[in-house]
């Protein structure tokens, strides 16, 4: 859907609801368009994968903070912090939405975008452990006490997808 460097149309929709400078958290960033974005618009970003090597442009720019850590089989590397704004996209692990829920700031957005059942039927993502079931992460975010801007969910041209903007009550 989204070339490699073109952000997604939600993430760029919900963009401007964080608020002016406020830090940002690209999570599972792979090429770090996303977080590129926010950069772009004047925010600073944190930006956390495994494989950090497609970000190397990015190295010594004092608004990129680049953390390299895998966040599936070791520790959460952000114990503490807290982001204006939190985006991820094409990723799953459900272990880690107490860590996502709780480094989002008052006031905080986050703005979530990944695959969910009936995906199988388009290729990769398949493996159920990485797709969301219907209705998952808008009772994820009600459980974490995050209220709801938008949320969408269903079957596109290629892939079925759920999406989620919420915010954290200030």
């Amino acid at each position: 859907m989204h070339g490699s460097g073109t952000p997604s149309p939600w993430i760029v929709r919900f963009a401007p609801l964080v608020r002016a400078a406020g830090s940002m958290l690209d999570l599972a960033c792979g090429g770090g368009r996303h977080g590129r974005l926010f950069l772009e618009n004047g925010h600073p970003v944190t930006f956390l994968d495994r494989n950090l090597s497609g970000m190397a442009d990015l190295r010594g720019d004092d608004r990129a903070e680049l953390i390299e850590a895998d966040i599936e089989n070791g520790p959460w590397p952000l114990t503490g912090r807290q982001f204006a704004g939190i985006v991820v996209t094409n990723y799953l692990w459900r272990p880690l939405f107490p860590q996502i829920a709780a480094a989002l700031s008052p006031g905080g957005v986050l703005i979530y975008e990944t695959f969910m059942q009936g995906n199988e039927r388009f290729g990769k993502p398949s493996n159920p452990n990485f797709l969301l079931a219907p209705d998952e992460l808008l009772d994820w975010c009600r459980a974490a006490g995050l209220t709801m801007r938008a949320f969408e969910q269903g079957e596109e041209a290629n892939a079925v997808r759920q999406r989620i903007c919420a915010v954290r009550p200030a």
